[in-house]
């Protein structure tokens, strides 16, 4: 398994890293503080260092985790797999909700034909947990589960249930089947819809779990594939690319008190069965009722209880996809926006680890954040339009002329700083894999270096689009309305202009007004604004240009070159079974006559 520090280790990195942050914070607004005081101190200049102080310790805290990330790599070295007989028994979890049945279901059975090479899939039993609420998909999920169990021969093996109520949404999903089947398992692989998994991956989970009968959840970090557009390839790079090694400082921040992300992911049934009942939320959405951002809360409540919550790194065979333009991600993101808001009102929990409380608010700090960049601008807009003339000669001088204390190095170090906060991780990460010989999975050293170039030019300019989302999404939550929870549109088409344009327009508008208004009252910003407004007027234009097909070496990744087994064994199937339905009567036929629930003990 992974090699872990101690918890004595993980409290000094805990400490240093917070201490960095808030140092480098401090700094930034002294340095702030310093400039903008310059020609006397106001109320704003006040006001402006703390949103610096705040946004800069956010920021240094993400750069911390890849510095750590980084010495972890470097230090500590991963052990080979167990070969351990395995004498539990596992259940896959595969929750839908709308989804495309076909490819869903095509990943069930790639992952079972893996288990089947191993000799050890009578360990291992499939539950599909139907949430649909659309009828027709409802119905298609019938008939592909019927040629799942015909194609598998999985009678007994692989279920299927379709929850008519589908309350606490995904996590009361988990939790009908915890409380009806549960019993019968030892553990519970938990899935997205969109999840896939080697066999050699899921079987050493279970090997790690069985070894450690104090680990309750253990975490894989899922790679994306399969992305066709540039928006979808640029984050496939950076997962595969950057993610790991924050990764690593965020596994050896957290301990064996997190992360739980939702899916790719092993529970002890017993321990979540025990420690893991959620609350509703007191009041009504979107801080009340089902917490959607259920992951982290389940993570601490098994934390709170005693069990292990780990984030094992070196697991590899763990894929999701990811969403394909700016779109589908803010759609998303809306979501855990008002999942993690909602973490507010359990900050004060009784008996919560403090790394638990800590996540809480760092999930919360992470959609105020962009909220708080937004007041800083403002607030610099104002401070700049109201800065008072300089006087040269002031009536108590009378005529020897005073000059104003010059800060510009402060003003230039503080933007260099911040800069240097977003970039240097992923500079370093790339000289780190060079060195390592790591780029080489990514065509290289020079086309490792490009797509990360590549890569950053185009974060910088997405993130004011990505920032008025959030901030959106924060107003919409404080205003009282409920973002609910929305299919996720999967194997979507390259977007339109027109559907970039609807989603974007209010974006181009806001760019707009800041031009106008720096124009009119700060016209000496116009250069400053440029990097966050030009982005926000050109709005519907990048998401649109972003979400198209994008094929070049550019942003290359390692499952790309060769296709993991499990995912190309999906797409075998699934091409196997649309096949066979382009050229028979179709899938009606195959449907057992007892029905599409054959093969399914708890339905």
């Amino acid at each position: 398994m992974a090699a872990h520090y101690s918890r004595a280790t993980t409290r000094k990195f805990r400490v240093v890293a917070a201490l960095i942050s808030v140092i480098s914070g401090a700094i930034a607004a002294f340095l702030l503080l310093q400039f903008s005081a310059a020609d006397g101190l106001r109320l704003i200049d006040l006001v402006l260092s703390f949103l610096v102080f705040l946004t800069t310790m956010w920021l240094c805290w993400g750069a911390v985790l890849g510095m750590v990330g980084l010495v972890r790599a470097l230090t500590v070295k991963s052990v080979p797999f167990s070969s351990a007989p395995i004498n539990s028994k596992t259940a896959i979890l595969m929750p839908v909700y709308n989804e495309d049945p076909a490819t869903s279901f095509a990943r069930v059975a790639a992952m079972d034909a893996e288990l089947a090479e191993t000799g050890l899939s009578s360990r291992f039993h499939f539950a599909i947990l139907s949430d649909t609420t659309n009828d027709d998909v409802g119905e298609q999920e019938k008939l592909w589960f019927a040629k799942l169990i015909e194609t598998r021969d999985a009678t007994g093996r692989i279920f299927y249930r379709r929850r008519l109520q589908n309350k606490g949404r995904k996590a009361g999903n988990v939790k009908d089947f915890i409380e009806r089947s549960g019993g019968a398992y030892d553990f519970a692989l938990i899935l997205d819809a969109d999840s896939l998994m080697d066999a050699g991956t899921i079987v050493e989970m279970v090997r790690r779990m069985e070894a450690d009968p104090q680990l309750g959840l253990l975490q894989t970090l899922p790679k994306i594939i399969n992305a066709k557009s540039f928006f979808g390839r640029a984050m496939q790079f950076s997962a595969s690319f950057f993610s790991p090694i924050f990764a690593r400082g965020q596994e050896t921040l957290q301990g064996d008190e997190g992360p739980f992300w939702g899916h790719n992911a092993m529970v002890r049934v017993s321990a979540f069965a025990n420690s893991c009942g959620l609350p509703e939320l007191p009041g009504k959405a979107p801080f009340g009722g089902t917490i959607l951002s259920h992951d982290y809360v389940e993570a601490a409540l098994l934390a709170r209880a005693g069990w292990r919550v780990r984030l094992d790194c070196d697991l590899e065979g763990s894929f999701e996809e990811g969403p394909e333009n700016i779109i589908e991600y803010a759609k998303r993101d809306r979501r855990w926006c008002q999942g993690n808001l909602q973490h507010a009102a359990l900050l004060g929990a009784p008996k919560l680890k403090a790394w638990s409380r800590f996540v809480f608010l760092q999930g919360i700090m992470s959609y105020i954040a962009p909220v708080l960049w937004v007041a800083f601008l403002i607030a610099n807009i104002q401070a700049t339009a109201t800065q008072p003339e300089i006087d040269y000669f002031p009536p108590e001088t009378l005529f020897f002329p005073v000059i104003p204390s010059d800060y510009t190095n402060n003003a230039l170090a503080l933007a260099f700083g911040i800069v240097g906060l977003l970039v240097l991780p992923k500079v370093l990460i790339v000289v780190g894999a060079v060195r390592e010989q790591r780029a080489k999975y990514f065509g290289g050293g020079v086309d490792a270096t490009w797509s990360t170039f590549v890569e950053l030019l185009t974060s910088s300019f997405n993130a004011p689009i990505l920032l008025a989302y959030q901030t959106r999404s924060v107003f919409q939550v404080l205003s009282g309305i409920d973002g609910g929870w929305p299919a996720t549109s999967r194997d979507q088409e390259a977007i339109t202009f027109r559907e970039a344009y609807d989603a974007s327009y209010w974006i181009s508008l806001i760019g707009i007004g800041l031009f106008v208004a720096v124009y009119y009252f700060s016209p000496s910003l116009i250069w400053w604004l440029s990097p966050v407004g030009t982005p926000l007027v050109l709005a519907p234009l990048v998401i649109w240009k972003t979400g198209q097909s994008f094929q070049s070496s550019t942003f290359h990744v390692p499952t790309e070159a060769e296709l993991p087994e499990v995912v190309a064994r999906h797409k075998r199937i699934l091409s196997s079974w649309e096949k066979a339905g382009s050229e028979g009567a179709g899938l009606d036929e195959v449907l057992p006559a007892d029905g599409a629930d054959k093969g399914n003990a708890f339905a």
